[in-house]
């Protein structure tokens, strides 16, 4: 057998040199498919197959509570010190907050990404430290000293990596911590992204101390043998008993448990899936193309079979010989596919943005590993089995194997016109899905760059202002330096506007929201809660924003006048439909402030994503409610990317104290932004994929074609010499490929409605069967198709009568 095998081997090498055009064709067409799909395989192997690097991952879920605007929204500290002396279902329940910290160095303050964690978080997650020690319990309190443990590269970037890390002091926000303990190297928690340092939570500012204060996530250990869905029972009845004592600030809060691969991974789940989908269809298009040269090659040896199945060859030993060369070029193909896998795999994670790359570090390790390269093997195998099955269903075909001893054309030219023409339909049909996915999501992209912001973007910068509190912390000290800021930033060169927003530039998030009701209606202690920014007298001026009522802000509007707001259009829609809203009077639910009286209407800024509805917002006086970190906003007439280190450099002059951070234009936030990025790579892969796939769609079509003119010369010489003229040949080939065309379009179009109506949370402004979009992919289609049968037609009419039926 072993002999056989080896002759196989060497007699399917010399075959496959003696035709090198068809051997380079078919080695590069799998090594493409089997390319694009390791590669993306690697990525969903990191993020969905890889676990976790925590003890029992499949244990762990996020804690979230839920009101009317968010169905994942964070815990105040009060609730979940209730929700963990409550619980059944726990192991344990610990918070943690993703946070920046002024790190005090020798040269001035430095921004540093940091998280704010209760005692138990590593050891709810499994995580031990490499070196020192975790937190005891109550190291969260107020009344224990700081502490924080520290990442294993800021260990080795900023300590050295010397064991006498441990007990150093680190200044954070002005406070002493003391570091006890470094992390292990493969540690990564998404959420909080890429922190240098977990600092125990001491729960003391007036936040935390109200239960209406929503400010952290809660991450816990599922109890041995309970459920989600027993434990989301669980903590919903204590939502609802919190709801019955605390109706003032408890009411409409809910609970949700989520696995937490689940929040780790978020949105990029299904982009994955659709992209290992699109590279799988690649896949295939890439087999079948080359299992339709291989069927085809075989028919031009249909004289040597012939002869060795007359010399007494087996079927089983000509089936043996197909096998094997099909081994050799999955080999081939597969090696060199895995090598471009490798190569487009650091391509990709390359393109990966800094700010993406945060957020999902469980792709900092992306390769190929055990998993991907048995999958590699796994698929090579499935070639060999697809790639030796057409032209071994010639030899088992009793009617075929007649047609060989004959050498005779027309029974296995007429099995391969069927197999091809069916093959073909559906390399063709996989290629419209492809194309039409690719439009779709190109479509929805630029739905989502042109989305209405109400702001002028271009020439629009933006910086985060981080002060110390020793300093800045009073709201006189935070009023004058925010003033001062945008006074010196004003006087640069270029610049014709600043102003200052608390709580988040636009496109930022919806974040930081109050619970608020109007004054004069009647009031059952319903919850409206609505996203809030604090912003100066020159904001919305600065950011183009318009104003549809009333009078902007003033200089005269401070602490010392009465509270005055500005709301957005949706909030009107919502709270005053039909009504004039000037000078009518919110209240805050939750806080103990005097009225907020209506003094204006902005127009719709997109402050949150920019796929997501726009929400009713109010806006107040910066002066009203100022604060140390705030985000400074400048228009100017000049490059705005070269006034970004300007504005920090300004800052720094003002005090090195004062931290600046994710200093930006506004069209490269908008740009880079976690939707605006998810769509793009969308778009551009999965339109990777269909060009690729048109140009294999037409290749087949073209040899399908082309095979069926040369089994068909004695008919079309035979035609000829009756007197068909040329131009009937070739309406008549054009037909024939017309028809595959047809088909194949027809039940792409079919499968692309129903692809797109599965992944239609995708897609943005685009409908499903957008017409659009998916009548030019049938019309590029049916142009390449029509191409690609141009020179098999003109090849037909130009056939000598004489010349066809003498070589018959």
């Amino acid at each position: 057998m072993l002999d056989s095998l080896w002759r196989d081997l060497r007699f399917a090498l010399r075959q496959l040199r003696k035709t090198p055009g068809f051997t380079v064709t078919a080695i590069l067409v799998l090594a493409l498919g089997m390319c694009a799909s390791l590669a993306i395989f690697a990525f969903v192997d990191a993020a969905l197959i890889k676990p976790l690097p925590y003890r029992d991952p499949a244990c762990l879920v996020g804690v979230y509570e839920t009101n009317g605007l968010f169905q994942r929204s964070n815990l105040s500290y009060l609730d979940y010190l209730d929700w963990k002396k409550r619980n059944t279902v726990f192991g344990s329940l610990d918070i943690y907050q993703n946070n920046g910290f002024t790190l005090t160095t020798p040269a001035g303050g430095e921004a540093v990404r940091a998280a704010r964690i209760s005692a138990g978080f590593f050891r709810t997650l499994g995580v031990t430290p490499v070196l020192g020690r975790d937190f005891h319990e109550g190291e969260d309190l107020v009344s224990a000293a700081p502490a924080a443990l520290i990442s294993y590269s800021t260990w080795q970037q900023r300590y050295g990596g010397g064991r006498d890390v441990l007990g150093q002091v680190a200044i954070l926000d002005d406070s002493p911590t003391v570091i006890i303990g470094v992390l292990p190297r493969d540690f990564h928690f998404a959420p909080t992204g890429a922190a240098e340092f977990y600092a125990a939570i001491r729960a003391h500012n007036s936040c935390e101390m109200r239960r209406s204060c929503h400010n952290l996530y809660g991450v816990a250990r599922l109890r041995e043998r309970v459920s989600l869905q027993a434990a989301s029972a669980n903590v919903v009845a204590i939502a609802k008993q919190l709801e019955r004592e605390y109706p003032d600030s408890n009411r409409s809060q809910g609970a949700a448990l989520v696995p937490l691969a689940e929040v780790i991974v978020g949105d990029i789940r299904a982009i994955l899936l659709v992209l290992l989908s699109g590279a799988g269809l690649l896949l295939l298009i890439a087999a079948v193309n080359v299992a339709g040269l291989l069927l085809l090659r075989s028919e031009g040896r249909q004289r040597e079979i012939a002869v060795r199945t007359a010399l007494g060859a087996s079927s089983a030993r000509l089936t043996g010989q197909f096998a094997t060369e099909a081994l050799v070029l999955a080999a081939a193909g597969g090696g060199l596919g895995l090598a471009c896998a490798h190569w487009a795999t650091q391509l990709l994670k390359g393109l990966i943005s800094p700010a993406m790359m945060m957020r999902t570090p469980f792709l900092r390790d992306l390769g190929l590993n055990g998993r991907v390269l048995g999958t590699a093997g796994a698929i090579a195998l499935g070639a060999v089995l697809l790639l030796a099955f057409p032209p071994s269903l010639q030899i088992w075909s009793g009617e075929l194997r007649g047609g060989l001893a004959e050498a005779s054309r027309g029974s296995s030219g007429t099995a391969w016109r069927r197999l091809g023409s069916k093959l073909v339909v559906v390399e063709l049909a996989m290629a419209v899905v492809l194309l039409s996915g690719a439009g779709l999501f190109g479509k929805s992209l630029y739905q989502l760059l042109h989305v209405p912001l109400g702001i002028r973007p271009d020439h629009l910068v933006t910086i985060d202002v981080s002060a110390p509190d020793a300093g800045y912390g009073k709201a006189e000290q935070a009023q004058a330096l925010a003033a001062l800021v945008a006074s010196r930033a004003a006087n640069l060169p270029g610049v014709t506007s600043a102003g200052v927003v608390e709580n988040g530039a636009p496109v930022s998030g919806n974040g930081n929201t109050n619970w608020i009701r109007v004054l004069g209606r009647p009031w059952h202690g319903e919850h409206y809660d609505v996203p809030h920014r604090c912003v100066g007298t020159r904001y919305f001026a600065t950011i183009g924003a318009s104003l549809v009522r009333g009078r902007p802000f003033q200089e005269s509007d401070d602490a010392s006048r009465p509270q005055v707001a500005i709301v957005n259009q949706a909030f009107v829609k919502r709270h005053f439909p039909g009504e004039d809203p000037l000078g009518k009077q919110l209240k805050y639910v939750s806080l103990d402030q005097p009225p907020v009286e209506i003094v204006g209407v902005v127009e719709d800024i997109r402050e949150g994503p920019l796929d997501a509805p726009i929400p009713p917002v109010l806006y107040t006086p910066f002066k009203q409610e100022p604060d140390d970190f705030f985000t400074l906003v400048v228009r100017t007439t000049e490059s705005e990317g070269a006034l970004v280190p300007a504005l920090a450099t300004v800052v720094r002059q003002i005090d090195p104290g004062i931290v600046t951070m994710r200093g930006a234009t506004m069209t490269a936030r908008i740009r880079d932004s976690q939707s605006a990025y998810l769509h793009r790579s969308l778009a551009w892969l999965v339109g990777g994929f269909a060009v690729t796939a048109l140009l294999m769609g037409i290749i087949g079509l073209y040899g399908v074609i082309a095979y069926s003119v040369s089994q068909r010369s004695r008919e079309i010489g035979i035609r000829m010499a009756l007197g068909a003229e040329p131009g009937s040949v070739r309406r008549l080939i054009f037909r024939e490929g017309a028809r595959l065309a047809a088909v194949g379009i027809a039940l792409g179009l079919a499968g692309t409605v129903a692809a797109a109506q599965a992944m239609r949370g995708l897609l943005f402004g685009v409908r499903s069967w957008d017409v659009a979009t998916l009548a030019p992919v049938a019309g590029i289609l049916a142009v390449a198709a029509l191409a690609a049968t141009f020179l098999p037609a003109r090849r037909a009419a130009a056939v000598s009568p004489v010349e066809a039926l003498r070589a018959e």
